[in-house]
């Protein structure tokens, strides 16, 4: 045993050195440390964030870039016509005015100056440009342009028109002008999302298949620029001096470490290589009473599908009963203990605010709650209106530790407060879990949602007829109608009653899914660390802001 765990410290010795040597992220080469005085030099090495991340950059193409990782480097390293504040609300990066038609259909923005990093100016072409690529190559988020509704993005996405049909125009360097099909409500908030970046065209065409594949073959123009790229190791971030908004960018370099290992991340913590961590469930006994730890709650919900077509699990009593039946409080604080908070709505509570201030989780409250006891009566009713004595059905999960705990607790209180009750749990791959899904091939599903923009109706429209997130054959056409009246009414305090009222039919009404919780994240940062944004939408961190208080 003492050999064995001599050999463990070794190995992740060894990580600590490959990590740190192989991204070379203390070196001075290319850091503009030269002319500095010793003192200048001091000063700098306080403003120095480290960070770990789970995985490596996939594509910094903001046209292609489909993931958080990549959104977050991008939101550091890019700027576009907004950004995201410490409220998550839009505020002004490249628009220094923004003047909205009578009819709310156009658009017109006039830029700041500002130039890429490679000296050019960032036009108002550069923004046309990107987002008709995105639309031209089919990128992964070009939904987000009918999100948005700019004028032919779905006839665009259907191939009823090509990409330079899209309604935005460049009128002149400094002028953008974007066309609606109609008023949306969302369309400013839309445009803090990485995917609505500009690109240098020219730079691009220059580049071809090698854009944006290593730090050399990108242009930057927002808070920071990315000095070093060490694939699957990690990626170092300077101050960009030629920012537009430059004196409000504290830091003078970020180091960020893909850590894929929870363990591994705690012992670089432990050793001060890096700043924050996110902890296992295994850690966080061991954490909790420390001073920088710290839960974060997410925008993230876990729920169960239901396959409406099941013979039993069409039925609405055995899906409320289901969700009755499950302690879900024990869930989130003696299985999860990550922050994670039960759930009894599709919109989490904390991230979506009435135009009157007013959170939408307190504004529709809990929906069926109940004791063990009701969940019971609910059963018998359901199982004899389905003719059913006893059931088995299986539950599809993705073949992770977290689900597989979830998945060991649900079958547990199900099969002991609903009698008769048996579930199989069946663990494949993620990728695999979401074709099974897609085809409905399976009893109940448990699934996970993390919103793409921040308005309730991310978590609202998923559940219309045919939409590609419904997923178990569900259908409401009062939710139908309701969903397309939110799309486009201006009155925002009229449109939020809506979006109250579609999440009432879909669990009041017809208890379609069953909430389970809210995901929540367990932290280690250290406290001199200030104003490090997270943000529920887009890309998950700002830098901006960020500071080293010594």
């Amino acid at each position: 045993m003492g050999r064995k765990l001599k050999a463990q410290a070794l190995m992740i010795f060894m990580v600590f050195v490959l990590i740190l040597s192989g991204c070379n992220f203390n070196s001075s080469e290319g850091s503009n440390e030269e002319g500095k005085t010793a003192d200048e030099k001091e000063g700098a090495a306080g403003q120095v964030l480290n960070v770990s991340m789970t995985a490596d950059i996939p594509t910094l193409d903001s046209t292609k870039a489909h993931d958080g990782i990549a959104f977050t480097v991008l939101n550091n390293v890019n700027e576009g016509l907004y950004r995201q504040d410490e409220n998550h609300e839009a505020i002004e990066a490249l628009v220094t005015d923004h003047v909205v038609s009578e009819d709310e259909t156009v658009h017109t923005f006039t830029l700041r100056d500002s130039k890429w990093s490679n000296g050019d100016p960032v036009t108002a072409q550069d923004f046309e440009y990107a987002w008709k690529r995105v639309l031209a190559e089919a990128s992964p988020y070009n939904f987000m342009f009918v999100t948005a509704g700019i004028k032919n993005a779905e006839a665009i996405m259907n191939e009823e028109k090509g990409a330079e049909e899209l309604g935005v125009k460049a009128l002149d360097e400094k002028t953008l002008e974007v066309t609606l099909e109609s008023a949306n409500p969302l369309f400013q908030s839309l445009l803090t999302f990485p995917t609505f970046l500009p690109q240098n065209q020219k730079y691009v065409e220059e580049q071809g298949d090698q854009y944006a594949l290593e730090a050399e073959n990108i242009l930057f123009n927002g808070p920071f620029i990315l000095t070093e790229w060490t694939h699957d190791q990690g990626w170092k971030y300077e101050k960009n001096e030629d920012y537009w908004d430059a004196k409000s960018v504290k830091l003078d370099a970020i180091n960020s470490y893909v850590v894929k290992d929870s363990e591994t991340g705690v012992n670089l913590y432990e050793t001060n290589k890096v700043d924050r961590i996110v902890l296992s469930s295994e850690s966080v006994d061991q954490y909790k009473a420390d001073e920088n730890f710290d839960t974060i709650l997410e925008p993230e919900i876990i729920f169960l599908r239901f396959n409406h077509n099941h013979p039993v699990l069409g039925n609405k009593n055995i899906r409320q009963a289901v969700n009755m039946a499950i302690d879900k409080k024990s869930l989130t604080d003696v299985i999860l203990k990550n922050g994670s908070t039960p759930l009894n709505g599709v919109v989490p509570k904390g991230f979506f605010k009435s135009p009157e201030g007013k959170d939408f989780r307190d504004l529709n409250g809990d929906f069926n709650t109940g004791t063990v006891e009701e969940a019971k009566k609910l059963w018998e009713t359901g199982l004899k209106e389905t003719g059913e004595k006893e059931v088995t059905v299986s539950i599809n999960i993705a073949d992770s530790d977290d689900h597989k705990k979830v998945a060991e607790y649900l079958q547990a209180q199900l099969e002991e407060n609903l009698p008769g009750f048996k579930l199989d749990i069946k663990a494949v791959p993620f990728a695999q879990r979401l074709e099974i899904e897609k085809a409905i091939d399976y009893d109940i599903s448990l699934s996970s949602w993390g919103p793409d923009y921040s308005d309730p109706m991310t978590y609202l429209d998923m559940w219309l007829k045919g939409g590609s997130a419904n997923r178990m054959d569900y259908h409401n056409p009062e939710l139908d109608k309701l969903v397309a009246s939110a799309r486009t009414e201006t009155d925002l305090s009229k449109r939020y009653q809506t979006l109250l009222n579609i999440e009432k039919i879909l669990l009041e009404e017809d208890a379609a899914i069953a909430p389970l919780y809210q995901e929540g994240t367990a932290v280690l940062m250290r406290n001199k660390i200030k104003d490090l944004l997270v943000h529920p939408t887009g890309a998950s961190f700002s830098y901006k802001w960020t500071s080293i208080e010594e």
